[in-house]
């Protein structure tokens, strides 16, 4: 439990706020550029303040105020220009860094203006288009691995979720919760739904997270570089197939959960960006990867889509892991109150990732910088883990893959795409040619 002095600093995340002044520390993302080629002006709201996205007719990409400084019109309905955004009213005309290059039909001087536009450098990378909001200056732009990892198939889930961004986070500081939110309660909806293949198939994703409940004997949470690696460990004794430990996914600070390894056939980043204290924009960065020696079908663009979170009769969708997620995230609350919580031994990484957010907020309120805050250009690529993937992206990946069993995440050419959001997205097509391909490179290579 947290007393509601320190859970107020570790959710709230408006200006001024301890944790919003941690947060303008990143380059947070905040919208697939595809939406940019859909629409070239859109409204977001981030950290709590409300702005626009905008690509101007040269390409370049800005992101300042939502209001005129004239009439305070709403610059979401704005009109794109080869130096920036004009007010549909008025035709003032907004630059990247948020001067005003242009007042029609007035007469004083541009300098003459009392106060300037608020504007943000902004960068894409990876198909998301990121923006710094803190102080200058501004720093390197991380290239995480899932961005920038060559020859992979790519597409980018988005989701507006009515809940604090903590809250979303701490389900990666919580292995245990798979058995039951992914496990019982998914077994739950496909019986209700009549859905025999899947509840009946051995392969499918509920018996893998059924089993992980059983024989648990401890976890353990560490911090590393750049967040925090976690995990279970099994017993024999217990009730376990074998004394092992299983580690979760990977926490890179500060809103950042990895899924599967990088070069892997699918891999994800789920991101959790604080859009005010009680919204979150909620991302799944999903990465289908081809090992050496295959091709990954081209992309000209990394698409985006919105994953359903309710069908047609406005009742929940809960038969795909992120909805199974996010219902519990927003079942917390808008805010949940953690002083009023009884913790148990499976939240230990809860508490060290609580712990953590508690460390670097106090470094930034030292003047100090916080993780993953980089001055300079950290290199080319940037592992989460710490150090880059070794077994799939090495030269003999089919030889050693062959007495592999056929893991249902590089399996989506099978059907085994169902499971997860990955389901709705437009890439899906592309990652199951991906698999066909890999499966037959891998049945090459076992040949004689």
């Amino acid at each position: 439990m947290l007393s509601p002095e320190m859970n107020e600093r570790l959710t709230r995340v408006g200006p001024g706020t301890p944790c919003g002044e941690l947060m303008r520390r990143y380059w947070i993302p905040i919208a697939p550029f595809a939406q940019l080629l859909e629409n070239p002006v859109r409204k977001v709201r981030v950290l709590g303040e409300d702005l626009v996205l905008y690509k101007n007719k040269k390409g370049g990409i800005g992101l300042i105020g939502d209001r005129c400084l004239h009439r305070l019109v709403d610059l979401q309905y704005g009109i794109p220009d080869d130096e920036g955004l004009r007010c549909p009213y008025h035709g003032w005309l907004y630059g990247e860094t948020g001067e005003c290059k242009e007042r029609p039909m007035e007469l004083k001087p541009l300098q003459a203006l009392p106060k300037k536009m608020k504007a943000y450098p902004v960068r894409e990378m990876g198909g998301l288009v990121f923006a710094y909001m803190g102080p200058e200056p501004v720093p390197a732009l991380p290239p995480w691995d899932l961005f920038v990892w060559p020859n992979a198939v790519r597409q980018i889930g988005v989701n507006v979720l009515d809940c604090n961004w903590l809250q979303c986070q701490e389900n990666t500081g919580d292995p245990t919760h798979s058995v039951w939110a992914h496990g019982h309660l998914f077994n739950y909806v496909l019986e209700r739904q009549g859905d025999s293949a899947r509840t009946t198939a051995t392969d499918h994703t509920v018996h893998t997270r059924l089993e992980w409940g059983v024989g648990i004997k401890e976890l353990y949470a560490n911090t590393t570089e750049h967040g925090m690696e976690k995990g279970i460990v099994y017993s024999k004794a217990l009730g376990a197939k074998a004394d092992r430990t299983r580690r979760h996914s990977t926490v890179i600070f500060p809103f950042y959960t990895q899924t599967g390894s990088t070069g892997a056939p699918r891999s994800e980043y789920q991101i959790r960006v604080p859009m005010d204290d009680t919204h979150t924009y909620h991302i799944c960065y999903q990465v289908y990867a081809a090992p050496p020696g295959v091709e990954a079908p081209k992309q000209d663009v990394v698409p985006w889509y919105e994953p359903p979170m309710k069908d047609e009769n406005g009742n929940p969708v809960l038969d795909y892991v992120l909805a199974q997620d996010a219902i519990v995230w927003k079942a917390q609350g808008d805010i949940v109150d953690r002083s009023q919580e009884l913790l148990g031994r499976t939240d230990l990484p809860i508490v060290v990732l609580r712990r953590q957010l508690q460390e670097q907020i106090a470094l930034v309120e030292q003047g100090k910088s916080p993780m993953n805050f980089f001055p300079q250009s950290p290199g080319d690529i940037l592992y989460g883990s710490g150090s880059p993937p070794s077994d799939w992206t090495a030269p003999d990946w089919a030889t050693r893959q062959i007495a592999v069993s056929q893991a249902f995440r590089q399996n989506f050419h099978k059907g085994f795409s169902q499971d997860d959001a990955d389901r709705y997205g437009p890439a899906v097509g592309l990652a199951q040619e991906l698999h066909r391909r890999i499966e037959e490179a891998r049945q090459a290579a076992a040949q004689p």
